[in-house]
């Protein structure tokens, strides 16, 4: 759930670090009360996270065991934790209060989760914490994206009757003719025969994989992902009611026997894939492995979503499944929030022709149309060249830092699990990450430990780092002596 109890504090205040004082007027069973009442509150421990034993609280904040016993009490009374017998303390689940038959509260089973959840990556997106850079994120920093074009484009977006054009009246329902002519002139480019009547605009990629997934799908259909994976794109599946398969995903691709056997089992309807610069890992999709998966589409009829969000940082003439395919069993979804404006929302997908007004239907259920302006801004970024020597830029400084972030990590005793690409490396730090999250809170770093990117969320060694907030020796110096700790 991404709401929130009522006032909660700030994800940002809640990542500062923080020092228990014993000259504070509130006593320091107090001060450790509210900050695990903080992170419960910010889904920084969600439910089912397990706290540290009382022999390891007082140990990491130097205080008596007897006064983490008090702190621990106060969170129980307060019905955040509960004390499991023989297992330690979690966090209480917070959904919906089930009743027994005879009105009495039935206690649900909790469900186990990583202590840093997708919602709280998300939530860190809007609430930077404190100008530090964080490892965790996934987006390039501000100052990396500012571009004086995107001013120039939205006023000529808004020159003169545009605005009252673009604003008293809905859009075009498939999106701003001129951006579909535009996106249909890239993906030509790329070898992807689309045309403008077959691409329709979204509020941003997230928004284009939900319209697909909500047309092709019911509740209880079987769908693919690759694992590990994006955690945001598990938790949406799940949200509608999908059953999720993980396909774990290699530097050439997906595990196609495991595919195979999840199509003579389960029959899913639908495979989704980064197959550019994935989503941890890195890693782009080989033609041959490309050729596979579509091929073992075509026989156990299921569709495939190529999620090309990372396209525009790319290397050139990368493997794309829907480029093979021709958009037959393919659909084709990328958008600008990770190359130019993550707050424009403008998002896009191309697919079958067959597959058009019933998508389009679905945009308009939910959106009716979205935000011809900004649209229409996006376009004027685009055709004269501007967006294109945009992103070799960007290209260019993530290289450097790259390179750098590479030398840091290795420095602190990690090693990368697939070959260091694209904006994430996914690497090896040799302690529970799970763990490591926690402690790193207290330093004012959020990280992205490698549970949340597999399905079932069990605890790990790995980690996925952004290389373009990860070029800061002072975190690498937090992580070390951390790690040196944990191990």
């Amino acid at each position: 759930m991404l709401d929130s109890p009522a006032s909660p504090m700030p994800v940002d205040s809640v990542l500062q670090p923080s020092t228990l004082t014993r000259t504070s007027a509130r006593t320091l069973t107090e001060q450790l009360a509210e900050r695990f009442a903080s992170r419960i509150r910010d889904h920084l421990l969600p439910s089912g996270a397990r706290l540290p034993s009382v022999r390891q609280c007082a140990a990491q904040h130097g205080l008596n065991p007897s006064t983490v016993v008090a702190a621990y009490d106060q969170l129980i009374a307060q019905g955040l934790i509960e004390a499991r017998r023989h297992r330690g303390f979690f966090v209480r689940e917070r959904g919906p209060v089930a009743r027994s038959g005879d009105g009495e509260v039935a206690t649900a089973a909790p469900r186990m989760a990583a202590p840093v959840s997708a919602a709280t990556l998300i939530r860190g997106m809007f609430h930077p914490s404190g100008g530090k850079p964080q490892p965790g994120m996934g987006v390039l920093p501000p100052e990396w994206l500012a571009s004086p074009f995107m001013a120039a484009g939205v006023r000529k977006a808004s020159a003169g009757k545009l605005l009252a054009d673009g604003s008293l009246r809905y859009g075009e329902p498939l999106g701003d003719p001129l951006l579909r002519r535009a996106l249909a002139q890239r993906l030509q480019g790329m070898g992807l025969p689309a045309d403008p009547a077959h691409i329709i605009t979204t509020v941003g990629a997230t928004h284009a994989l939900d319209i697909i997934s909500r047309t092709l799908l019911k509740p209880g259909d079987a769908v693919m992902v690759e694992e590990p994976g994006w955690a945001v794109e598990f938790a949406r599946l799940d949200a509608l009611g999908m059953r999720v398969l993980p396909v774990p995903r290699g530097p050439a691709g997906p595990d196609l026997a495991i595919m195979e056997r999840y199509c003579e089992v389960h029959a899913p309807r639908l495979f989704v894939s980064v197959s550019v610069l994935h989503n941890p890992t890195g890693y782009c999709l080989s033609p041959a492995g490309a050729h596979r998966v579509l091929q073992l589409a075509q026989r156990h009829d299921f569709h495939i979503v190529e999620d090309d969000t990372y396209g525009h940082i790319a290397p050139e003439h990368a493997t794309r499944m829907s480029v093979l395919d021709g958009l037959q069993r393919t659909f084709y979804v990328s958008g600008f929030a990770k190359i130019l404006a993550p707050n424009w929302r403008v998002g896009y997908l191309a697919a079958p022709p067959v597959w058009t007004e019933r998508l389009l239907d679905t945009k308009l259920l939910a959106t009716l149309t979205t935000p011809s302006l900004l649209e229409r801004a996006m376009a004027h970024c685009m055709e004269q060249g501007q967006l294109r020597r945009h992103a070799g830029r960007i290209r260019q400084r993530l290289d450097v830092a790259r390179g750098r972030s590479v030398k840091l990590a290795q420095s602190a005793g990690c090693t990368f699990v697939a070959e260091p690409a694209g904006l994430f490396g996914w690497v090896d730090t040799g302690v529970d990450t799970d763990a490591l999250a926690q402690r790193m809170l207290d330093e004012g770093y959020l990280i992205a430990p490698g549970s949340l990117f597999h399905a079932a969320r069990s605890p790990g060694s790995l980690m996925r780092i952004n290389f373009a907030t990860t070029q800061d020796a002072s975190f690498w110096r937090v992580f070390t002596r951390l790690r040196r700790e944990l191990g």
